[in-house]
């Protein structure tokens, strides 16, 4: 029999449906926040029949605030399902060396959208435009964003008020890359030039240094967070890329590059985190399968530049990558066997550098159109619309910043205003030289607005 605390979950993944029926990725994001909480609780040592108790009032009040389900099924079923669905990068990875013949085709899953881009693109275009000007967009998940940002406004959300000096055991080298776990805004790490990446915690305060992954003999240029937090994969211009455990530090894998470059840019696929992308300094893309630590057959393909950076968008079946020379290419991706297959080319700037890519796309009438997000050496923030499923881009807006020669990386803000647009921050990496700091609310100096 399956513990309560599966029980419980499955029991709200069989009403999950019936929650913001018209916001899919809030229903993702709930279930898996869920499935943290309880098993968090589960480490508690409650009584069993406590346990049990809670298991029947959470079904009853389910039940009294949805309904009867229109779907019948056992619990133990649900259950089945819901603790398959939700094991940990680690648990895939044991999988893999137990059972080397699942190459590529397992890993972390969840379900995704099957519409093309084009026709999300026609549809939410349809909505904004027979919209009175300055009104919302009239869907409940406009209702449930304005709940989630206390029914303020675009500035208020996102003000800021200086620099806050959090961390500085990265004094001799920059902090190219900085980012926070999924779904976890207390949790952060850092890649540096000077080989490490620190794992930070900012709540309960003071701010502290978890702990320092150190093993790379250069630089680390880049890092990530699987989707469950319990892995990370970092690449390093000693031509090698690592697979660490965030519990305890350890370095599970290193894999060489096949090329034997420095690596300049990876990222998790986002449905099967089993695989890798790196980018390297000999122009190429590689799909890595971290489980045997081999490259994937097919998952390789040639830029015309030193590769620097990429990103999937949300379902996993499209990569862009940006190099050296100012272009950026997408690819298809083969979800079933990690396969690259080239499909657009767009020159940003000839000879200017793409040093950040960030793609947005919202499952909901309120965003227009999916989106990316890219920074070249031209002085100015480009933002992009995404109108097919191969990838072609098209400019839509472009803000003035200040970058001709200097790194600069942006990605969007994770609260929209559907009253204003999205929001996108920057930073400038050479900047970040000596010091972690964070921005914090309460000043008017705000990023870019996107509507």
């Amino acid at each position: 029999m399956a513990a309560v605390w599966q029980q419980v979950l499955a029991v709200d993944a069989r009403y999950n449906a019936y929650r913001t029926p018209t916001f899919p990725q809030f229903r993702t994001q709930y279930i898996r926040r869920r499935s943290q909480l309880l098993r968090e609780n589960a480490k508690a040592g409650h009584p069993p029949a406590l346990r049990r108790q809670y298991l029947r009032l959470r079904g009853q009040l389910l039940g009294q605030r949805y309904g009867p389900l229109s779907e019948p099924g056992s619990a133990r079923a649900y259950s089945n399902s819901i603790v398959r669905s939700s094991r940990t990068t680690l648990d895939r990875m044991e999988d893999f060396e137990d059972d080397p013949r699942a190459l590529g085709a397992r890993g972390h899953r969840r379900s995704v959208s099957r519409g093309s881009y084009q026709l999300q693109a026609q549809m939410n275009r349809a909505v904004y435009e027979d919209r009175p000007p300055g009104s919302v967009v009239p869907t409940s998940a406009a209702e449930a964003s304005r709940a989630m940002a206390g029914d303020t406004s675009l500035s208020e959300n996102y003000a800021f008020a200086g620099m806050y000096h959090v961390f500085d055991q990265h004094v001799d080298e920059a902090v190219p890359r900085v980012r926070f776990a999924n779904d976890d805004r207390h949790r952060l790490a850092c890649c540096s030039l000077d080989g490490s990446i620190s794992l930070c915690q900012l709540v309960p305060a003071p701010p502290t240094v978890l702990r320092v992954l150190r093993g790379h003999t250069r630089g680390v240029s880049d890092f990530a967070w699987s989707l469950s937090n319990d892995i990370l994969v970092s690449t390093s211009l000693d031509a090698t890329m690592r697979i660490w455990a965030s519990e305890d530090g350890r370095c599970i894998r290193e894999i060489p590059d096949p090329d034997g470059a420095e690596l300049l840019c990876c990222t998790f696929q986002p449905v099967n985190n089993n695989l890798t992308v790196v980018g390297n300094a000999k122009h190429n893309v590689h799909v890595m399968n971290i489980s045997t630590g081999k490259k994937v057959k097919g998952g390789s393909s040639k830029l015309t530049g030193r590769v620097l950076a990429l990103s999937f968008d949300a379902p996993g079946r499209l990569l862009w990558a940006g190099d050296d020379r100012g272009s950026v290419f997408s690819f298809l991706f083969d979800m079933a066997t990690g396969k690259l297959t080239k499909a657009k080319r767009l020159v940003v700037h000839e000879g200017s550098p793409v040093t950040s890519i960030s793609a947005r796309s919202w499952v909901s009438r309120e965003a227009r159109d999916p989106s990316l997000l890219i920074n070249a050496c031209l002085n100015k923030l480009l933002l992009y619309r995404v109108v097919d499923n191969e990838g072609t881009l098209q400019l839509k807006r472009s803000f003035p910043i200040e970058q001709s020669s200097h790194p600069v990386r942006s990605i969007f803000c994770p609260l929209m205003s559907f009253r204003q647009g999205a929001c996108v921050g920057w930073s400038e990496v050479a900047a970040i030289s000596a010091h972690c700091n964070l921005r914090l609310p309460g000043s008017s100096d705000s990023p870019a607005s996107a509507s």
